[in-house]
């Protein structure tokens, strides 16, 4: 399940953020984050299978203030499919084999080549 967590934490100066976003990034499942809100306090993170306590408890340790605002799922948008009717491709054509002609001087042999099989144990390796 794909979820949006949006967390408000103490973040400052852009080192603070800087931090925020690399603590974010190593939380498994984490697919996106950013920096949101008009004072820019805001890390909202995607992903799927993200704990939020977790982040909001690794983010107390390094920043000191850090709360969940918000914790949505995500629905994946799936761009509208316009069926539009492909031009179907022309079917090949298909021709019979051609007649061969074995033209002059060519003699096929109808009898099958000849196998020698020796029941004899030989020194040769090569069989």
């Amino acid at each position: 399940m794909k979820q949006k967590i949006v967390i408000k934490a103490s973040m400052s100066c852009d080192k603070s953020r800087s931090k925020a976003l690399s603590m974010a990034a190593r939380a498994a499942g984490v697919t996106s984050m950013g920096i949101t809100g008009d004072a820019r306090d805001q890390l909202e993170v995607v992903g799927d299978g993200v704990d939020p306590v977790c982040l909001v408890n690794c983010l107390r340790k390094k920043l000191g203030v850090a709360h969940i605002v918000q914790v949505e799922e995500v629905k994946d948008k799936k761009p509208e499919e316009k069926k539009k009717e492909d031009p179907k491709p022309a079917e090949p054509v298909l021709y019979p084999p051609p007649h061969c002609y074995s033209g002059p001087g060519y003699y096929h042999h109808p009898y099958p080549s000849q196998m020698v099989v020796c029941d004899e144990p030989s020194n040769c390796a090569v069989m």
